[in-house]
């Protein structure tokens, strides 16, 4: 993708109440399978985007939360929404890479990641955030995987990018491996991705009643058609992970 397309490509999704798959319920669901979180706990949300995730956290636990992105018009965001929620004193948004986090090892009691771990790759994510939890400290993030040993040959195509891209019996192993105890896994419901992909077409149709960008625009709908036609083919598992 070039500087351009990303730049399109961010346009398109500004101003989106989230940035992948997931909802308020699932967020709460999560919480409770992460079991027993210390006091106003330390949070860490990588891949924050505007805070759909970061901002409740803080409200529901009375802990601080830190934001990482590497665009910064979402961090912004993040610090709006921070701020209309009231706990704009507890969540802090900071410009970084999800491979060098800026915080230090064991100092992290809940590592969150809702749709962000794939850049990594689900394996080097769970390496290199582990040693950063604390020692009761908890990692929940999301997945894509198949849902089927038989996708369609539509799915294939649109996920051949993500080399990477398993069923969650490997997913589970490769915690295992990664020095995790799966405490739970759970598929997102449908509605989750309607939480996304809802604002998301009406974004697109606007756009496109502006005349911007066709081509980003067709890519952005084909990525909501290949969903919704496979969507028992693919679908984000949430994993409640702590060291082992």
């Amino acid at each position: 993708m070039t500087d351009d397309q990303f730049e399109k490509f961010m346009h398109v999704h500004s101003g989106l109440p989230r940035e992948a798959p997931g909802s308020q319920a699932t967020l709460g669901l999560l919480l409770q399978l992460a079991g027993d979180l210390p006091g106003q706990p330390r949070i860490l949300d990588v891949g924050c985007g505007t805070g759909p995730a970061a901002v409740p956290l803080a409200v529901a636990t009375g802990g601080t939360v830190t934001g990482v992105d590497l665009h910064e018009p979402f961090l912004a965001g993040l610090a709006e929404r921070a701020a209309r929620e009231g706990v704009a004193d507890r969540v802090t948004g900071v410009a970084a890479s999800m491979d060098d986090l800026p915080v230090e090892p064991g100092t992290v009691d809940l590592l969150w990641s809702e749709g962000s771990a794939y850049i990594m790759g689900f394996d080097a994510a769970l390496r290199a955030w582990r040693p950063l939890l604390s020692e009761r400290g908890v990692l929940v993030l999301t997945e894509c995987e198949w849902l089927t040993d038989t996708p369609s040959d539509e799915a294939r195509d649109f996920w051949a990018a993500y080399e990477g891209m398993r069923s969650t019996p490997g997913n589970v192993a490769a915690a295992w491996e990664a020095g995790y105890r799966v405490l739970a896994t759970y598929v997102l419901p449908d509605t989750d991705w309607d939480e996304y992909y809802e604002p998301l077409a009406a974004r697109i149709d606007s756009l496109r009643a502006d005349g911007f960008a066709p081509d980003v625009l067709d890519a952005a709908a084909a990525e909501i058609g290949v969903r919704h036609r496979n969507s028992s083919d693919f679908g984000y598992t949430a994993y409640v992970l702590k060291p082992r």
